[in-house]
């Protein structure tokens, strides 16, 4: 996919880690074990943490303006109600920092009208009408790779539907480097991909990912749902007329139990096989309350916190500020030495 070369040098700086999530709207179960979960375990991971919200990406569709900032605001307080200490991990506003939207645009002369038509996400989020979608739409995973390779990353927390993106970026980095003769200059991050539930699905559809955009709320658990309505969701989550499976029986065809299953396993930080075990056999009556109990368990501190946080925007954007300063201090030397690189005016 890339024209580098496979003996391009090795990157040699230190360890970074970088992810965000879109400024769009309500989060759900799927973004706190996708996502949220996994970023404050990382926090100890002993490499800088960098955590955005990626509200320039979340325009590539039309965002009300009078709400993108209050949902700016309720990503960053879900990051610090999940755990993360913005003392130890970098959270900000992805348009705060203006290097990102320059490094896109470098980048997007650097990556090939080809790599872009493969990526299967566009042709998912655009569906039938693709010639009415934006621009931005299109192009996003190239500035997607502006955000990882700004601060260097060298490991990005992704689902497996974020994958190719990741695939792209590292292309992106090694034609750059190829291009510039930049040997080692940008690293080719390495994805994250791991825990039993990193791509959370439907709870009325196990084919399909949970998501804000379903119609259909009882498709998802809302980080402000309230105890009541969590297990009123997982009660009337859909599963099949069987029972429990057993260890290391192939579920392929009961796309929502194992959905169930792996979600369980991410509440309680076990495995799939260990959650089979204690519940094979068993019907859905024992089990989904169970899983119920679990989730408001995990839920209600971290809802509890964001609301407190909610209440005080001011806190906030304190947050928000310092980190977004703390961000441009790293993304800005970076963009400069790529300016110098490809040869602009100076």
């Amino acid at each position: 996919m890339t024209d580098a070369s496979p003996t391009t040098p090795a990157y040699t700086g230190p360890r970074r880690i970088l992810s965000g999530i879109q400024a769009s709207g309500a989060l759900h179960l799927g973004n706190y074990l996708g996502a949220l979960k996994r970023f404050t375990a990382l926090q100890d991971s002993g490499a800088p943490c960098f955590l955005f919200v990626a509200d320039l990406h979340a325009i590539t569709v039309w965002q009300d303006p009078a709400l993108l900032a209050a949902q700016t605001r309720e990503i960053a307080a879900a990051y610090i109600a999940s755990g993360l200490d913005p003392a130890t991990s970098t959270i900000f506003p992805q348009s705060a920092v203006r290097a990102h939207s320059e490094l896109a645009w470098i980048l997007n002369c650097v990556a090939r009208l080809g790599w872009l038509d493969r990526m299967t996400q566009f042709k998912e989020k655009s569906g039938k009408h693709k010639e009415r979608s934006s621009v931005g739409l299109y192009t996003y995973p190239v500035l997607q790779a502006a955000d990882i390779l700004l601060y260097k990353a060298t490991e990005v927390p992704v689902g497996e539907d974020q994958k190719q993106h990741l695939e792209l970026t590292r292309d992106i980095a090694a034609k750059f480097n190829t291009d510039f003769n930049a040997p080692g200059f940008f690293p080719l991050p390495e994805p994250l991909i791991q825990g039993p539930a990193t791509r959370v699905m439907s709870l009325r559809d196990g084919a399909a990912k949970m998501s804000k955009s379903d119609p259909s709320d009882q498709s998802r658990i809302n980080l402000t749902d309230d105890a009541d309505t969590i297990a009123a969701k997982i009660r009337k989550s859909k599963t099949d007329m069987g029972v429990m499976p057993a260890p290391g029986d192939v579920l392929d065809d009961r796309p929502e139990v194992r959905n169930l299953i792996a979600i369980y396993a991410a509440l309680s930080d076990t495995t799939r096989e260990a959650v089979t075990a204690q519940f094979a056999g068993q019907g859905f009556g024992a089990f989904k309350p169970a899983l119920a109990d679990l989730a408001v368990a995990a839920l209600a501190p971290v809802t509890a916190e964001m609301r407190r946080l909610m209440d005080d925007p001011a806190e906030i954007d304190r947050v928000l500020k310092d980190g977004a300063e703390r961000a441009a201090a790293i993304a800005d030397p970076v963009v400069d030495e790529v300016k110098k690189i490809v040869g602009f005016w100076r």
